[in-house]
């Protein structure tokens, strides 16, 4: 089960895209590959990305792991 996506319904700032994902007796389950993608906006990039990755900690399942790299080369050249 994908534990956090409640914390999305009422996230104005960006959209969760389901990739591997699929409806099991009422829950949201990870059904392999890609599961989610976190999109955010922000008035520079910094800030979008601290919001998208601010909503991925709110995110669990077993298994997860995700990069954290997308976005550096952004960041650092606009630092």
């Amino acid at each position: 089960m994908i534990h956090g996506l409640d914390a999305a319904r009422d996230w104005r700032n960006g959209v969760i895209f389901h990739g591997g994902t699929a409806r099991r007796d009422g829950d949201i389950v990870t059904s392999g590959g890609r599961v989610l993608g976190v999109t955010a906006l922000g008035d520079t990039v910094r800030a979008a990305v601290g919001e998208a990755y601010g909503m991925v900690d709110r995110l669990r399942w077993d298994g997860m792991h995700y990069r954290r790299d997308i976005a550096y080369r952004a960041v650092e050249d606009n630092r």
